[in-house]
């Protein structure tokens, strides 16, 4: 072949400096499971038996409200012939892992209180986590939420966590797996920057690998979408965060309340809050980071069947919301939540499962040269694919229902 340009190694060069820059910034979507919820508890109310009984009382709302097919299918607004099988689902998630993820909550479910009252909680948690951990009552994950370094609370956020952590050390003997810290009300790069640094010396001081505190933040305030310059401020956070960052979860009431919504407009499906979403979901696109939604504050007051049903209708339609927009894990504040939570869950990813199924089977029987007539996007079958796997990760689908297919589709950057 005849070529006009003798030479173009310099450009590819230069291509494969871009791609190994891009490559730094965006090292792809997270790998492993992720979980539907965050369950926050109170530092003074959690107890190694805390996810079972959130459980136990979940179950016994389902069923006292909800006994068949029939009363499970209207209370969540489910198909006739999905309600029986999401609620066997629903019902033997709640007896097996009814928890997920659990936050021991240093922070607004807490409050403030004399150094000394949090200090004995803390203890107390330490028991409550090491007897969990050898019972095997931790649930997958777990971990705390301490306060803000933005209003003042910084110096007791610091000591709860070397003294939790400097307490578990020497109670155990080690950290057990899937723990996270939450660092909420994030409004400048700088606070997770110095953040960060306090990770580095508290590792140093227990003597923990480098790295194994993990931490994920709240985006709750408006100046963490945009900055005081007014760029995006989550890419300068992501930035200061580093590898620590796991996961992004926004937070529904301040986040409305700085926006100066009235109270009844803040909401989880408030349009300000999916604009707040969407800002999330571009700046942490491919970069590993995880995306959570927050909470529905709706609760009952009591048993009945009133106050029950209403709380999981609002909740569910929360749960699809997010669903729908892409934010598959929200936060759950009481056992009410968890029924409609999975019920929600399960009925989006039941629905339509046999279709999702063969057209992932299809594009792969395609790519491997055999006849068919599906033009599916790579993209597409790996978001189907995702899908298909979050359903088994969390219970509403048996892994066995997977279609048997070699490798997973790949798409290169900006296809």
């Amino acid at each position: 072949m005849n070529l006009s340009v003798p030479s173009f190694d310099d450009l590819s060069a230069r291509i494969a400096a871009i791609r190994d820059d891009h490559a730094k910034h965006f090292p792809g979507p997270a790998t492993g499971r992720q979980p539907v919820h965050t369950v926050y508890v109170p530092a003074d109310r959690f107890s190694r038996s805390t996810p079972a009984d959130f459980g136990a009382e979940a179950l016994r709302l389902l069923n006292t409200h909800t006994p068949g097919a029939g009363s499970f299918g209207t209370a969540f607004g489910l198909d006739p012939e999905l309600a029986g099988p999401v609620r066997e689902r629903v019902a033997a998630k709640l007896a097996r892992e009814p928890v997920e993820d659990v936050r021991i909550d240093f922070e607004d479910g807490y409050g403030t209180r004399p150094d000394d009252e949090e200090d004995a909680h803390i203890a107390q948690v330490v028991e409550a986590v090491a007897a969990a951990y050898q019972v095997k009552g931790l649930p997958h994950y777990w971990g705390l939420r301490v306060k803000s370094f933005a209003d003042g609370g910084h110096e007791r956020s610091m000591r709860t966590m070397d003294g939790f952590l400097t307490s578990l050390r020497d109670r155990l003997g080690r950290l057990p797996g899937g723990f996270t810290i939450t660092f909420p009300k994030v409004v400048m790069a700088e606070h997770v920057a110095v953040f960060v640094d306090y990770l580095d010396r508290l590792e140093s001081s227990l003597g923990l690998p480098a790295g194994i505190l993990r931490f994920e933040i709240q985006v709750e305030t408006t100046e963490a979408i945009v900055d005081h310059e007014g760029g995006i401020g989550l890419r300068a956070i992501i930035d200061a965060a580093g590898p620590r960052l796991t996961a992004a979860h926004f937070g529904v009431f301040d986040y409305t309340a700085s926006l100066g919504l009235p109270p009844d407009q803040q909401r989880l499906d408030h349009p300000a809050c999916d604009f707040a979403r969407h800002v999330m979901q571009v700046a942490f696109a491919g970069t590993g980071v995880r995306l959570s939604d927050g909470s529905t504050n709706v609760v009952p007051r009591n048993d009945g069947p009133d106050e029950v049903n209403d709380t999981w209708a609002v909740h569910a339609a929360h749960v699809r919301h997010s669903l729908r927009h892409g934010f598959y894990q929200g936060w759950d504040l009481h056992p009410a939540h968890l029924p409609s939570r999975y019920a929600a869950v399960y009925a989006y990813h039941l629905a339509g499962v046999d279709g999702v199924i063969g057209r992932v089977r299809a594009w792969h029987e395609q790519a491997a040269g055999q006849d068919g007539g599906v033009l599916e996007e790579p993209a597409t079958i790996r978001a189907l694919t995702d899908r298909l796997q979050r359903a088994v990760d969390c219970g509403a689908l048996d892994e066995s229902a997977l279609p048997n297919v070699e490798g997973r589709p790949s798409t290169p950057p900006g296809t």
